[in-house]
């Protein structure tokens, strides 16, 4: 159980997908045959590290992966396609293309399906990642077998250090807006137009302006954030984009 088998071909399998609401195969041919694949895989769609470190950080990254001779990022979850699809929609993680190991065929192929019987969840996938290139294994990163969740070497961060050390993540960038403000709407075509990827944090929606004086200090949007740094309004922010 959760052997590392770096060197070997992944398990030879499909899996049942719902796509533009019909019934595909999607096999594993298809997803590492001549490519460089980043896999992780996690206990559960909706659970708490899932949804709020593990998948959100690999999307984040993925430009810089792919830069990196990543062709294609993959969640897999032993969990059903309708299941992956909410989970991947709720997410808006559009990078990253999300596998339903339903049955945990590829799983116990890979010694990683547990049992978490004792949470609800039954057989599910161990969290590891893994670099693999034209179907064989390069590189893992296994979680480390003791109980719980453990969450300690298969983070986006620990893949694209090992794939390449000298690679500079891109900076943490959240942008507090509110609807109908042509500053907030200026703001952010700047930062799309420069391809910067951004959080946008919607007054009214995500946050309330009590919220943004609490948590900035800040009574004024459009406000601009990059690595925890205060930026500014949306003038700070055309000022930020062209240095």
């Amino acid at each position: 159980m959760l052997e590392n088998i770096e060197g070997q071909r992944v398990p030879n399998t499909s899996f049942p997908a719902r796509q533009n609401d019909e019934w595909v195969n999607i096999t594993t041919d298809q997803l590492f045959t001549g490519k460089t694949v980043v896999l992780f895989a996690l206990p559960g769609a909706f659970t708490p590290t899932c949804s709020s470190t593990h998948l959100p950080r690999y999307n984040e990254l993925a430009g810089v992966l792919k830069e990196n001779g990543v062709d294609e990022i993959v969640c897999l979850s032993v969990n059903d396609t309708f299941v992956m699809n909410a989970w991947l929609a709720d997410q808006e993680a559009g990078n990253i293309t999300v596998v339903p190991d339903g049955c945990g065929t590829f799983s116990e192929g890979m010694g990683m399906l547990v049992d978490k019987s004792e949470i609800g969840f039954g057989k599910r996938s161990w969290r590891y990642s893994m670099l693999v290139k034209d179907g064989v294994i390069e590189k893992m990163f296994i979680e480390p077998n003791q109980p719980g969740d453990p969450f300690e070497v298969s983070d986006a961060d620990t893949m694209l250090n090992y794939i390449n050390p000298k690679a500079k993540a891109p900076s943490a960038v959240t942008l507090f807006t509110k609807p109908g403000c042509p500053f907030c709407t200026k703001a952010k075509a700047a930062l799309k137009d420069n391809n910067i990827a951004f959080e946008e944090i919607v007054l009214g929606t995500d946050a309330t302006s009590v919220s943004l004086k609490a948590i900035t200090g800040q009574t004024t949007v459009p406000q601009l954030y990059v690595d925890g740094r205060h930026v500014g309004d949306s003038n700070a922010v055309i000022a930020y984009v062209n240095s």
